[in-house]
């Protein structure tokens, strides 16, 4: 069962921090060095002060946990009664307007497969230990994990939509409207929470944020902490017409001189092949790769410069078994990214399992604009530009049922949520539990 409870959430105080579009900040791990200072810039409460904090070792860590502090005196607010955060992000995109509607709360913490929360993709050491670190000395959860579940009525909106008052947060931030409301009557909370509680948590964005948010529980329960088992997540409706996933282009380098020729031979046993000009534009390439989609697993291989690419699509009598993928779960089987890894990066190319993992010859570009760029160009160190279609929802769900994962940089759930909006201080829900 998904247990999600509501929660006294930290907010910034906008009498007291200024403007709400100078105190956002993208998830950390999308923001360089030049992005860290121009936002750092905006305002001294912008959030990235303490989701990102200079320094290096300890250090850095400790600064984040007194800025965080230093923020929580000077601009914050904790709300006087336990709430769920109805969030919208209004944006466009292709062409169209749409509005991404969720909400944030509590979750109570179970590792992937030993619960209701599900995951879609690996998780690496690196970025654990990193958020463990700033977990630890700010005693907060300041980042959100986006979850999915499944709602075809969409009656979570109908529970929480009459209780809706007039926004406590209204930002436009990354060319996105942002509006978060707050909902404290227990009753609606309490609707909600029992109707996803026969629900599967698919986590969309965050994993390792999620599985940091375990581990940091464990330690918690470990002291003694009075409340260690809940984290913060923002939870969206998968069955939702609105919701977006945008592909993520691989780009290939640092590889020994191949010919693409040699490449398309070995993998022609599975694959349909065309052969035509590079498309002159972002819109049409996506039009035309979706097209080769229609009936199944479809990608376009470029070289840069070439002013060419060839479309693969799966061959209708493609057997994954003789193909050698008969040992991964059905939901992986046809998948694109799956068969780019497998047959194309891995087979064709001799990228193993291990440098996709540390990204030794490859980089991920989610822009088709600056990937589509990078192919019309001879002067890059890019050797192939592997364009792709966007994963449906619904093979995301699927892969997470069957209890396997997809290879790294699978999905781009648009628009990514930022830091800022709402946060969650272990210490006063502690110290909330011991008072009862």
């Amino acid at each position: 069962m998904a247990k999600i409870r509501a929660f006294r959430g930290l907010r910034y105080d906008k009498s007291r921090a200024g403007d709400p579009s100078t105190l956002l900040a993208p998830p950390y791990d999308v923001v360089d060095a030049t992005g860290r200072l121009e936002l750092a810039a905006r305002s001294p409460n912008n959030a990235i002060h303490f989701i990102l904090p200079e320094g290096d070792g300890a250090a850095k860590y400790a600064r984040g946990a007194a800025e965080f502090r230093a923020q929580l005196e000077r601009a914050m607010v904790r709300d006087g009664r336990p709430a769920i955060y109805v969030y919208h992000q209004h944006y466009r995109v292709e062409g169209a307007d749409r509005v991404r509607r969720g909400f944030i709360c509590t979750i109570e913490l179970t590792r992937f497969g030993a619960g209701p929360v599900l995951a879609h993709e690996r998780t690496l050491a690196g970025p654990k230990l990193d958020r463990l670190e700033l977990m630890r000395t700010t005693m907060a959860h300041i980042e959100l994990v986006f979850g999915l579940f499944s709602d075809p009525a969409r009656r979570w909106e109908q529970l929480a939509g009459p209780a809706l008052g007039e926004p406590v947060l209204e930002a436009s931030f990354d060319g996105i409207l942002h509006r978060l409301w707050r909902v404290d009557q227990p009753r609606v909370i309490a609707a909600i929470a029992e109707h996803l509680a026969d629900r599967h948590i698919y986590i969309a964005d965050g994993h390792h944020r999620y599985e940091t948010m375990c581990t940091f529980a464990d330690e918690l329960e470990g002291r003694g902490h009075a409340d260690p088992r809940f984290g913060m997540i923002y939870l969206a409706n998968l069955d939702d017409p609105e919701l977006t996933v945008l592909p993520t282009h691989r780009l290939v380098h640092g590889l020994p001189p191949f010919a693409l020729d040699r490449v398309l031979e070995s993998v022609a046993p599975w694959f349909d092949r065309v052969d035509e000009p590079l498309p002159a534009d972002a819109a049409t390439l996506r039009a035309r790769l979706q097209a080769a989609a229609a009936t199944g697993a479809a990608l376009g291989l470029a070289v840069p410069g070439a002013g060419r690419w060839t479309v693969l699509s799966l061959r209708r009598d493609y057997d994954p078994v003789e193909a050698g993928l008969g040992g991964l779960a059905e939901a992986l089987r046809r998948l694109d990214v799956v068969v780019l890894h497998e047959l194309v990066l891995e087979r064709a190319l001799g990228i193993d399992k291990p440098a996709q993992a540390a990204k030794t010859n490859l980089r991920y570009d989610k822009s088709t604009d600056a990937a589509l760029a990078v192919a019309q160009s001879s002067a890059t160190d890019v050797q192939l530009c592997c364009f792709m279609n966007a994963t449906p929802v619904s093979d995301v769900r699927a892969v997470c049922d069957s209890g396997e994962v997809m290879p790294q940089k699978s999905t781009f759930f648009h628009p990514k949520i930022p830091g800022g909006l709402v946060f969650y201080d272990l210490d006063a829900a502690g110290e909330d539990a011991t008072r009862g």
